[in-house]
């Protein structure tokens, strides 16, 4: 096998190969990447088990043939050759080994062979549909910061995306929930998506598919079934299985009756939070919201440093109410909002408060308060 290709194209592709293979492997063949040329095309895959990726790189290939490589170690190779370089990959079935060369410099790493690498075979994805770039960047971004992290509850440990019929249209909706916060977001569903099985999309699939789509422009195929994704877009066909467990019914979480309505300036609102924030303990992150008429006091006391308060003008004409929150919480879904007002429908003390943009549709938060 003889391949040379140019360095930014291999360095891109193998930088987002080498990402899914873990840098810990009790098997040894996990730790490698799958290099397979012919006709004038390099692929690259990379796979945990749970989750492969395979992508396409334009080569000079005479002649052809597969074999694996160390996967990190030959990332951190082509990284740290000179821009603009031809790299040569050169491997011969009688020994174990392949070169990589560069101008004056020259590699040898260690194979284990193209037969030892496993498949995660597909099946039947019975599902097939196309989303705008754009659009599943949105989907992701918009809930993937409270995806749970707690392993236990590992059915919360992705972004459940399912289609939904909203008024008389149908919806491809993302949720994510870690119990203390949930994310919902959702935009018309594209032709293909009815009939979908709803699906839990695991937290390091997510990341994934996030920094790939981050320069994408383009369209993105989606195919699924009941226990795999397959995602395909400028050459890359990322596939993962999906988290084998049920979503809770997270409609039961969406406050339907709080009265008290707060309108408050997203920028004013989300800077004031950091400041008074500066002094709560890592452990608390409580900040106390004093509301009344027009005005909301945000307080933090914190017993071994110090407190701070702040006051905002704000929209608001219900009872006087005092709540708190986890401040991070807060930050986290202020960040997701796009318009210049945030709207905060509360109840009371004790039950979950709902954050919306004023503007942009689609998008809506819970936040269950703290005690202060």
């Amino acid at each position: 096998m003889k391949i040379t290709v140019e360095r930014a194209d291999l360095l891109k592709s193998l930088s987002h190969v080498h990402r899914v293979v873990e840098r810990r492997n009790t098997i040894p063949i996990l730790a490698n990447v799958l290099l397979r040329a012919k006709a004038a095309e390099l692929s690259l895959k990379a796979t945990d088990l749970d989750l492969e990726v395979i992508e396409t790189v334009a080569a000079e290939v005479n002649p052809g043939g597969a074999t694996t490589v160390p996967a990190h170690m030959f990332y951190e190779i082509v990284r740290k050759l000179p821009e603009g370089a031809q790299i040569v990959l050169e491997s011969s079935g009688d020994r174990a080994a392949m070169s990589i060369r560069a101008g004056r410099s020259k590699f040898s790493l260690q194979t284990l062979p193209e037969s030892d690498f496993p498949d995660l075979a597909a099946g039947e994805l019975t599902h097939k549909f196309t989303l705008g770039a754009a659009d599943l960047k949105r989907l992701i971004d918009k809930t993937q910061f409270a995806i749970s992290t707690e392993e236990t509850r590992y059915y919360l440990n992705g972004i459940y995306l399912h289609a939904v019929t909203a008024g008389n249209r149908l919806m491809l909706r993302a949720v994510a929930t870690d119990g203390h916060r949930l994310a919902q977001f959702e935009l018309a569903a594209p032709a293909g998506a009815d009939g979908m099985p709803s699906v839990i999309v695991p937290r390091k699939t997510v990341g994934e598919v996030q920094r790939l789509i981050d320069d994408s422009k383009g369209e993105i195929t989606i195919e699924l079934s009941q226990s795999k994704i397959r995602l395909t877009l400028d050459g890359v066909v990322l596939t993962s299985k999906l988290i084998d467990g049920t979503f809770p019914d997270y409609t039961r979480v969406i406050p339907l009756g709080n009265d008290k309505l707060l309108e408050v300036d997203k920028k004013d609102f989300e800077q004031a939070v950091d400041r008074v924030s500066t002094v709560a303990s890592e452990r608390g992150r409580a900040v106390k919201f004093a509301l009344s008429a027009g005005r909301l006091v945000l307080s933090v006391t914190n017993p071994d440093s110090g407190s701070a308060t702040e006051e905002l003008e704000v929209g608001y004409d219900a009872d006087p109410l005092d709540i708190g929150f986890n401040s991070r919480y807060l930050l986290d879904i202020a960040a997701q909002l796009e318009g210049d007002t945030a709207i905060l429908k509360l109840a009371d003390p004790g039950s979950p408060t709902l954050l919306s943009d004023k503007e942009a549709k689609g998008a809506l938060y819970v936040l269950m308060p703290m005690r202060v």
